[in-house]
């Protein structure tokens, strides 16, 4: 087996196990960014209810809400990174990830969109390697 050979395996190999890792990387992603885009919308009638609607039994009951958001926002962030970083996006993507966390009906919109440019991205990676 001569040199060229072996590193041509040797680069099929790693792009298959790239091309995983970042199918995984997306899957993580678009679980959170629609789990985030719920929670945001549940904040949302939570801020309505305490600001706009004063009901006292609501947002007694509702209390728990941002602190959860923020938190879920929090692990959001760490898989908007680490997709970033796998499909080698700019950093306009990157921006543009980061505050769909916080503008309702931003996340859904975005995550499709997101889904479509990765899957379109690895499928066109697994067909020039045959992965």
């Amino acid at each position: 087996m001569s040199t060229e050979q072996n590193t041509s395996a040797v680069t099929t190999e790693q792009a298959t196990t790239a091309i995983r890792k970042a199918r995984a990387a997306l899957t993580r992603y678009r679980v959170m960014a629609l789990i985030t885009g719920v929670m945001l919308l549940v904040l949302c009638v939570e801020m309505f209810f305490k600001y706009v609607v004063p009901v006292d039994a609501v947002i007694d009951y509702m209390g728990w809400v941002p602190f959860a958001h923020g938190w879920i926002y929090v692990v959001y962030l760490v898989t908007v990174l680490d997709l970033w970083a796998k499909m080698r996006w700019g950093y306009g993507r990157l921006a543009t990830m980061v505050f769909a966390g916080v503008v309702p009906v931003m996340s859904f919109i975005l995550e499709k969109r997101v889904h479509a440019d990765a899957d379109a991205k690895l499928g066109a990676l697994a067909e020039r390697y045959g992965a």
